[in-house]
């Protein structure tokens, strides 16, 4: 009698445990690609802290002791002023002049207009002050200069010759101070009208005064 072969048969827990082993090991497959494709991360670097840099401390000047130089007894401190013709114009030509350096503001325009007056022109330069010309007086205060002349200053010549003597007076009055203010006087009236054509002075006149009124 022949034996009826038994299927084979599974049994139900084996099924059981393969599919759980499948699905750890699929799961475990599929974690692992997922995982595998994110990036590793980097462990943070610790912060460098950030040093302040010290103050520099100030640097620490040491009085310098000046030098002890012989001082001249002389120096330029005032200008006499001549004139120069030039192919378009005649022009000022200013000439310093050396006097003594304790001389008062005074003293000194007194010394440059009695060379003015009295010393001939420098080389390739005249002059259109008349002779015989005299200074009276030149003070400085505190609203201007000064300066009263003889006569003469106001004889001969034309318009052009009026305007040359005054720039001359006025430059030579101002060369301390170039901003100064100028009252002149002829024989101690002030000098409003300058020679026979009535050349107007302004009463006091300055460097910019004389410029805008007669300059070129």
């Amino acid at each position: 009698m022949e034996e009826k072969q038994q299927p084979n048969r599974i049994s139900t827990g084996v099924l059981v445990g393969v599919a759980a082993l499948v699905l750890a090991v699929g799961g475990g497959t599929a974690w692992w690609a997922i995982y595998s494709q994110k990036p590793p991360k980097t462990p943070p670097m610790p912060a460098t802290p950030v040093i302040s840099p010290s103050p520099t401390p100030a640097p620490v000047i040491k009085p310098i002791q000046p030098i002890q130089t012989a001082q001249p007894t002389q120096q330029p401190s005032v200008k006499i002023y001549w004139l120069r013709d030039t192919p378009k114009n005649t022009e000022l030509v200013e000439v310093p002049i050396t006097l003594d350096k304790s001389a008062q503001p005074s003293q000194l325009l007194e010394a440059a207009f009695n060379r003015l007056l009295t010393e001939p022109a420098s080389a390739g330069t005249f002059s259109v002050i008349p002779q015989g010309t005299k200074l009276r007086s030149v003070t400085v205060k505190e609203d201007g200069i000064h300066l009263d002349l003889s006569q003469e200053f106001t004889s001969g010549g034309g318009s052009a010759s009026m305007v040359g003597r005054l720039a001359q007076v006025v430059y030579t009055a101002t060369s301390i101070e170039p901003n100064a203010k100028l009252w002149i006087s002829v024989d101690g009236k002030p000098l409003k009208l300058l020679g026979g054509e009535g050349l107007e002075v302004a009463q006091p006149i300055t460097r910019e005064i004389f410029e805008k009124e007669f300059g070129q």
